[in-house]
Protein backbone atom coordinates (compact mmCIF):
# COMPACT_ATOMS: atom_id res chain seq x y z
CA UNK A 1 0.00 0.00 0.00
CA UNK A 2 0.76 3.66 -0.68
CA UNK A 3 -0.18 6.53 1.64
CA UNK A 4 -3.12 7.53 3.09
CA UNK A 5 -3.74 11.40 2.63
CA UNK A 6 -6.40 13.66 4.34
CA UNK A 7 -7.52 16.81 3.73
CA UNK A 8 -9.14 19.01 6.27
CA UNK A 9 -9.01 21.34 9.40
CA UNK A 10 -7.93 20.33 12.30
CA UNK A 11 -9.22 22.32 15.59
CA UNK A 12 -9.34 22.28 19.06
CA UNK A 13 -12.94 20.43 20.78
CA UNK A 14 -13.68 22.00 24.10
CA UNK A 15 -16.27 20.10 26.19
CA UNK A 16 -17.41 20.94 30.07
CA UNK A 17 -16.39 18.34 32.54
CA UNK A 18 -18.72 15.52 32.30
CA UNK A 19 -22.46 16.37 31.34
CA UNK A 20 -22.29 19.70 32.75
CA UNK A 21 -23.70 22.58 30.47
CA UNK A 22 -21.19 24.96 29.13
CA UNK A 23 -19.52 26.91 31.26
CA UNK A 24 -21.83 25.51 33.84
CA UNK A 25 -18.48 25.46 35.92
CA UNK A 26 -15.36 27.67 34.58
CA UNK A 27 -13.61 24.71 33.08
CA UNK A 28 -13.25 22.56 29.83
CA UNK A 29 -11.86 19.40 28.36
CA UNK A 30 -9.63 20.38 25.33
CA UNK A 31 -8.86 17.68 22.70
CA UNK A 32 -7.44 18.02 18.95
CA UNK A 33 -10.44 17.47 16.37
CA UNK A 34 -11.25 17.77 13.37
CA UNK A 35 -13.39 14.73 11.17
CA UNK A 36 -10.83 14.03 8.85
CA UNK A 37 -7.98 14.56 11.44
CA UNK A 38 -9.97 11.70 13.22
CA UNK A 39 -10.22 9.08 10.25
CA UNK A 40 -6.37 9.76 9.98
CA UNK A 41 -5.92 9.24 13.42
CA UNK A 42 -7.51 6.04 13.89
CA UNK A 43 -6.10 4.53 10.39
CA UNK A 44 -2.60 5.60 11.64
CA UNK A 45 -3.16 3.92 15.39
CA UNK A 46 -4.35 0.44 13.27
CA UNK A 47 -1.21 0.97 11.71
CA UNK A 48 -1.33 2.69 8.48
CA UNK A 49 0.88 5.40 7.06
CA UNK A 50 -1.05 8.42 7.16
CA UNK A 51 -0.64 11.57 6.05
CA UNK A 52 -2.54 14.93 6.75
CA UNK A 53 -2.68 18.66 5.36
CA UNK A 54 -4.13 21.20 6.55
CA UNK A 55 -3.54 24.88 8.04
CA UNK A 56 -3.08 25.69 11.74
CA UNK A 57 -1.31 29.09 13.40
CA UNK A 58 2.28 28.97 14.25
CA UNK A 59 1.45 29.50 17.87
CA UNK A 60 1.02 26.87 21.16
CA UNK A 61 -2.46 25.77 19.63
CA UNK A 62 -0.85 24.61 16.85
CA UNK A 63 2.44 22.88 18.40
CA UNK A 64 -0.02 20.79 20.58
CA UNK A 65 -2.17 19.80 16.64
CA UNK A 66 1.10 18.88 15.46
CA UNK A 67 2.34 17.59 18.45
CA UNK A 68 -1.03 15.03 19.03
CA UNK A 69 -1.10 13.59 15.06
CA UNK A 70 2.49 13.07 15.68
CA UNK A 71 1.88 10.80 18.80
CA UNK A 72 -0.27 9.10 16.37
CA UNK A 73 2.19 8.59 14.02
CA UNK A 74 0.51 10.38 11.10
CA UNK A 75 3.42 12.07 8.74
CA UNK A 76 2.31 16.22 9.76
CA UNK A 77 4.85 17.54 6.83
CA UNK A 78 1.86 18.75 4.71
CA UNK A 79 0.19 20.44 7.48
CA UNK A 80 1.49 24.39 6.76
CA UNK A 81 1.46 27.00 9.57
CA UNK A 82 -0.18 29.99 8.28
CA UNK A 83 -2.68 32.71 9.82
CA UNK A 84 -3.97 33.45 13.03
CA UNK A 85 -6.15 31.43 14.75
CA UNK A 86 -7.10 27.96 14.94
CA UNK A 87 -10.54 26.80 14.78
CA UNK A 88 -12.40 25.81 17.91
CA UNK A 89 -15.55 23.74 18.54
CA UNK A 90 -17.89 23.61 21.74
CA UNK A 91 -19.99 20.28 22.27
CA UNK A 92 -21.94 20.05 25.30
CA UNK A 93 -22.81 16.67 26.09
CA UNK A 94 -26.32 15.36 26.08
CA UNK A 95 -27.84 13.25 28.85
CA UNK A 96 -31.49 11.30 29.15
CA UNK A 97 -33.73 13.13 26.95
CA UNK A 98 -31.29 16.50 26.36
CA UNK A 99 -29.25 16.40 22.97
CA UNK A 100 -26.26 17.01 22.67
CA UNK A 101 -24.99 20.67 21.32
CA UNK A 102 -22.48 21.85 18.96
CA UNK A 103 -20.95 25.23 18.72
CA UNK A 104 -18.75 26.33 16.35
CA UNK A 105 -16.05 28.33 16.42
CA UNK A 106 -14.06 28.56 13.10
CA UNK A 107 -14.74 31.77 11.13
CA UNK A 108 -11.63 33.13 9.74
CA UNK A 109 -9.27 30.36 10.84
CA UNK A 110 -5.75 29.66 9.31
CA UNK A 111 -7.54 26.86 7.74
CA UNK A 112 -10.71 28.65 6.36
CA UNK A 113 -8.28 31.50 5.00
CA UNK A 114 -6.02 29.77 2.80
CA UNK A 115 -6.16 30.55 -0.50
CA UNK A 116 -7.01 27.80 -2.74
CA UNK A 117 -3.28 28.04 -4.12
CA UNK A 118 -1.62 27.71 -1.49
CA UNK A 119 -1.75 23.74 -1.79
CA UNK A 120 1.18 22.30 -4.41
CA UNK A 121 -1.14 18.81 -4.73
CA UNK A 122 1.88 17.90 -7.47
CA UNK A 123 3.78 17.46 -4.26
CA UNK A 124 1.44 16.35 -1.74
CA UNK A 125 -0.01 13.51 -3.84
CA UNK A 126 3.42 11.87 -4.18
CA UNK A 127 3.17 8.55 -3.18
CA UNK A 128 -0.44 8.47 -2.17
CA UNK A 129 -2.82 5.53 -3.22
CA UNK A 130 -6.23 7.53 -1.78
CA UNK A 131 -7.16 10.82 -0.67
CA UNK A 132 -10.08 11.18 2.17
CA UNK A 133 -12.44 14.37 1.98
CA UNK A 134 -15.92 15.16 3.31
CA UNK A 135 -18.34 18.09 2.84
CA UNK A 136 -17.09 19.65 5.84
CA UNK A 137 -14.64 21.99 4.16
CA UNK A 138 -16.35 22.88 1.14
CA UNK A 139 -19.40 24.01 4.04
CA UNK A 140 -16.53 26.55 5.45
CA UNK A 141 -16.90 28.82 2.55
CA UNK A 142 -16.34 29.60 -0.80
CA UNK A 143 -12.46 29.53 -0.80
CA UNK A 144 -12.38 26.10 1.12
CA UNK A 145 -15.29 25.13 -1.45
CA UNK A 146 -13.00 25.70 -4.50
CA UNK A 147 -10.09 24.37 -2.56
CA UNK A 148 -11.64 21.04 -1.82
CA UNK A 149 -12.84 20.78 -5.28
CA UNK A 150 -9.15 21.18 -6.76
CA UNK A 151 -8.09 18.39 -4.29
CA UNK A 152 -10.51 16.24 -5.56
CA UNK A 153 -9.85 16.56 -9.01
CA UNK A 154 -6.20 16.93 -8.57
CA UNK A 155 -5.84 13.14 -7.02
CA UNK A 156 -8.47 12.10 -9.73
CA UNK A 157 -5.99 13.79 -12.55
CA UNK A 158 -3.50 11.27 -11.43
CA UNK A 159 -5.55 8.25 -11.02
CA UNK A 160 -5.65 8.11 -6.92
CA UNK A 161 -9.06 7.20 -5.36
CA UNK A 162 -10.58 9.68 -3.65
CA UNK A 163 -13.15 8.85 -0.89
CA UNK A 164 -15.64 11.26 0.24
CA UNK A 165 -17.76 11.71 3.67
CA UNK A 166 -21.24 13.67 3.37
CA UNK A 167 -20.61 14.98 6.32
CA UNK A 168 -23.51 17.63 6.26
CA UNK A 169 -23.14 20.51 8.93
CA UNK A 170 -25.98 22.75 8.16
CA UNK A 171 -25.56 25.09 10.99
CA UNK A 172 -21.98 25.88 8.37
CA UNK A 173 -24.25 25.80 5.29
CA UNK A 174 -26.38 28.21 6.85
CA UNK A 175 -23.36 31.46 7.19
CA UNK A 176 -22.75 31.21 3.53
CA UNK A 177 -24.72 31.78 0.18
CA UNK A 178 -23.15 28.16 -1.16
CA UNK A 179 -24.69 26.17 -3.66
CA UNK A 180 -24.09 22.60 -1.28
CA UNK A 181 -26.12 20.23 -3.54
CA UNK A 182 -23.42 21.46 -6.77
CA UNK A 183 -20.96 21.78 -4.61
CA UNK A 184 -20.87 18.59 -2.86
CA UNK A 185 -21.93 16.86 -6.29
CA UNK A 186 -18.79 17.94 -8.01
CA UNK A 187 -16.56 16.17 -5.07
CA UNK A 188 -18.81 12.91 -5.30
CA UNK A 189 -17.98 13.11 -8.89
CA UNK A 190 -14.33 12.53 -8.43
CA UNK A 191 -14.53 9.76 -5.74
CA UNK A 192 -15.07 5.80 -5.62
CA UNK A 193 -15.63 5.47 -2.09
CA UNK A 194 -18.34 7.64 -0.22
CA UNK A 195 -19.55 7.18 3.30
CA UNK A 196 -23.50 8.35 3.39
CA UNK A 197 -26.90 7.15 3.63
CA UNK A 198 -30.04 7.82 1.58
CA UNK A 199 -30.70 11.31 2.95
CA UNK A 200 -27.31 12.74 1.44
CA UNK A 201 -27.98 11.19 -1.70
CA UNK A 202 -31.62 12.41 -1.52
CA UNK A 203 -29.71 15.68 -0.69
CA UNK A 204 -27.14 15.31 -3.83
CA UNK A 205 -29.81 14.12 -5.87
CA UNK A 206 -33.05 17.08 -4.74
CA UNK A 207 -34.95 13.52 -5.03
CA UNK A 208 -36.86 11.50 -1.66
CA UNK A 209 -36.25 8.25 -1.42
CA UNK A 210 -39.90 6.86 -0.46
CA UNK A 211 -39.12 3.42 1.20
CA UNK A 212 -38.13 2.30 4.32
CA UNK A 213 -35.00 0.37 5.56
CA UNK A 214 -32.79 -1.80 3.46
CA UNK A 215 -34.88 -1.23 0.34
CA UNK A 216 -34.66 2.65 0.73
CA UNK A 217 -31.13 2.31 1.52
CA UNK A 218 -30.35 -0.17 -1.99
CA UNK A 219 -32.84 2.57 -4.18
CA UNK A 220 -30.62 5.04 -3.04
CA UNK A 221 -27.39 3.31 -3.57
CA UNK A 222 -28.44 2.58 -7.17
CA UNK A 223 -29.68 6.32 -8.17
CA UNK A 224 -25.94 7.55 -6.84
CA UNK A 225 -24.56 4.91 -8.76
CA UNK A 226 -26.32 5.97 -11.77
CA UNK A 227 -25.68 9.83 -11.16
CA UNK A 228 -21.55 9.27 -10.79
CA UNK A 229 -20.05 6.68 -13.17
CA UNK A 230 -16.73 6.73 -10.35
CA UNK A 231 -19.00 5.85 -7.85
CA UNK A 232 -17.92 2.65 -6.97
CA UNK A 233 -19.24 1.74 -2.99
CA UNK A 234 -21.00 3.25 -0.64
CA UNK A 235 -20.76 2.83 3.00
CA UNK A 236 -23.75 4.23 5.34
CA UNK A 237 -24.88 3.24 9.22
CA UNK A 238 -28.23 3.20 10.70
CA UNK A 239 -29.36 4.80 13.38
CA UNK A 240 -32.21 4.69 15.91
CA UNK A 241 -32.21 6.17 19.05
CA UNK A 242 -33.35 5.79 22.33
CA UNK A 243 -32.46 8.11 24.52
CA UNK A 244 -28.56 10.01 24.46
CA UNK A 245 -27.15 6.86 26.31
CA UNK A 246 -28.77 3.64 24.28
CA UNK A 247 -28.70 3.64 20.52
CA UNK A 248 -29.71 0.82 18.22
CA UNK A 249 -26.97 0.91 15.46
CA UNK A 250 -26.19 -1.44 12.15
CA UNK A 251 -23.60 -0.69 9.36
CA UNK A 252 -24.27 -1.08 5.44
CA UNK A 253 -22.34 -1.73 2.38
CA UNK A 254 -23.54 -1.14 -1.27
CA UNK A 255 -21.57 -1.68 -4.52
CA UNK A 256 -22.54 -1.51 -7.71
CA UNK A 257 -23.49 -5.47 -7.70
CA UNK A 258 -24.00 -6.59 -4.29
CA UNK A 259 -24.25 -5.60 -0.35
CA UNK A 260 -23.38 -6.32 3.08
CA UNK A 261 -25.42 -5.51 5.76
CA UNK A 262 -24.62 -5.89 9.38
CA UNK A 263 -26.94 -7.26 12.54
CA UNK A 264 -28.35 -4.22 14.46
CA UNK A 265 -26.66 -3.78 17.88
CA UNK A 266 -27.48 -2.10 21.05
CA UNK A 267 -24.92 0.39 21.84
CA UNK A 268 -26.01 1.36 26.06
CA UNK A 269 -23.93 3.84 28.11
CA UNK A 270 -22.43 5.80 25.69
CA UNK A 271 -19.52 8.14 27.05
CA UNK A 272 -19.51 9.91 23.97
CA UNK A 273 -20.64 10.00 20.13
CA UNK A 274 -19.07 12.72 18.43
CA UNK A 275 -16.38 11.41 16.01
CA UNK A 276 -18.14 7.95 15.62
CA UNK A 277 -19.25 8.33 12.25
CA UNK A 278 -15.42 8.96 11.43
CA UNK A 279 -14.71 5.81 13.27
CA UNK A 280 -16.51 3.97 11.02
CA UNK A 281 -15.05 5.70 7.78
CA UNK A 282 -11.64 4.96 9.24
CA UNK A 283 -12.82 0.89 10.02
CA UNK A 284 -14.53 0.21 6.60
CA UNK A 285 -10.73 1.91 4.91
CA UNK A 286 -9.05 -0.18 7.07
CA UNK A 287 -10.79 -3.55 6.23
CA UNK A 288 -11.01 -2.49 2.34
CA UNK A 289 -7.31 -1.38 2.46
CA UNK A 290 -6.34 -4.31 3.87
CA UNK A 291 -7.92 -6.84 1.09
CA UNK A 292 -11.11 -7.28 3.00
CA UNK A 293 -14.30 -7.96 1.46
CA UNK A 294 -17.94 -5.79 1.77
CA UNK A 295 -18.93 -7.77 5.04
CA UNK A 296 -15.62 -7.39 6.16
CA UNK A 297 -15.85 -3.80 5.97
CA UNK A 298 -19.00 -3.43 7.41
CA UNK A 299 -18.27 -5.72 10.17
CA UNK A 300 -15.08 -3.74 11.29
CA UNK A 301 -16.79 -0.50 9.98
CA UNK A 302 -19.39 -1.12 12.94
CA UNK A 303 -17.05 -2.49 15.55
CA UNK A 304 -14.79 0.58 15.61
CA UNK A 305 -17.55 3.10 15.42
CA UNK A 306 -19.24 1.27 18.56
CA UNK A 307 -15.84 1.07 20.72
CA UNK A 308 -15.82 4.97 19.91
CA UNK A 309 -18.73 5.65 21.63
CA UNK A 310 -16.89 4.35 24.43
CA UNK A 311 -14.27 6.47 24.92
CA UNK A 312 -14.38 10.88 25.22
CA UNK A 313 -12.96 12.54 22.44
CA UNK A 314 -13.15 13.12 18.86
CA UNK A 315 -10.61 10.49 17.89
CA UNK A 316 -10.75 6.57 17.65
CA UNK A 317 -7.93 5.57 19.35
CA UNK A 318 -8.19 1.71 19.20
CA UNK A 319 -5.77 -0.91 17.83
CA UNK A 320 -6.72 -4.27 16.06
CA UNK A 321 -6.65 -5.95 19.26
CA UNK A 322 -9.55 -4.45 20.34
CA UNK A 323 -11.80 -4.43 16.97
CA UNK A 324 -10.74 -8.63 17.44
CA UNK A 325 -12.16 -8.46 20.87
CA UNK A 326 -14.93 -6.70 19.99
CA UNK A 327 -15.89 -8.77 17.20
CA UNK A 328 -15.36 -11.69 19.05
CA UNK A 329 -17.79 -10.70 21.88
CA UNK A 330 -17.44 -11.16 25.05
CA UNK A 331 -17.93 -8.05 28.06
CA UNK A 332 -15.68 -9.34 30.98
CA UNK A 333 -12.54 -8.02 32.14
CA UNK A 334 -9.72 -9.00 30.04
CA UNK A 335 -7.35 -10.10 32.49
Amino acid sequence: MGRFLAFGEIMLRLSPPGRELLLQTPKFDVWVAGAEANVATALARLGHDVGFVSAIPANDLGDAAVTTLRGHGIDTSGIQRRGDRMGLYFVTSGAGMRATEVIYDRAHSSFAEAPADAWDWATLLKGVDRLHLSGITPALGPVPAQTAIAAAEAAAARGIPVSFDGNWRGKLWERWDGKPREILSRLVAQADLMFGNHRDIALLLDKPFSGDGEDRRREAADAAFAAFPKLQTIASTARHTEDVDRHLLSARIDTRDAHAQSAEITLAGIVDRIGAGDAFAAGVLHALRNGGSIDDAARTGLALTALKHSLPGDASLFRQADIDAFLAGGLDVRR
